[in-house]
């Protein structure tokens, strides 16, 4: 394989995962980034977390963004700082899957690298 193939997103954080050479022979089996994301999955209140942002989204007025934040906020408020990653993770694999834009200070940016606050936007 001279060329490297297509990147996959990892099921559980949504980030990209690059192709290594090591994973040459296997890799249409690599499903996640790490141990960390393989032992981790999906739960349900990860689940729960998307289905909230995409409400949202779809009651957003046009051009507006929705915090991933503040579904972490609105599940659980008394936890809210607990699942600010895994709403960040939701918020990846709603872009991953096309039913999203993600970005920073008005900008579509790049949801596996952006770092800092962003929004959420219905595709453009």
């Amino acid at each position: 394989m001279s060329a490297s193939p297509e990147p996959k997103h990892c099921r559980s954080c949504g980030r990209r995962i690059e192709w290594r050479k090591k994973w040459e022979r296997n890799w249409g089996e690599i499903a996640y980034c790490s141990d960390a994301c393989r032992s981790r999955k999906i739960r349900p209140v990860d689940r729960e977390l998307e289905q909230w942002l995409l409400d949202r989204l779809g009651s957003a007025p046009s051009g507006r963004g929705v915090d991933p934040a503040d579904a972490g906020l609105a599940l659980d408020p008394r936890n809210a700082s607990d699942l600010r990653k895994p709403a960040r993770n939701a918020a990846r694999r709603l872009v991953n899957r096309g039913l999203a834009e993600m970005g920073q200070r008005g900008v579509v940016v790049d949801p596996s690298t952006a770092k800092g606050e962003v929004s959420l936007r219905a595709v453009r």
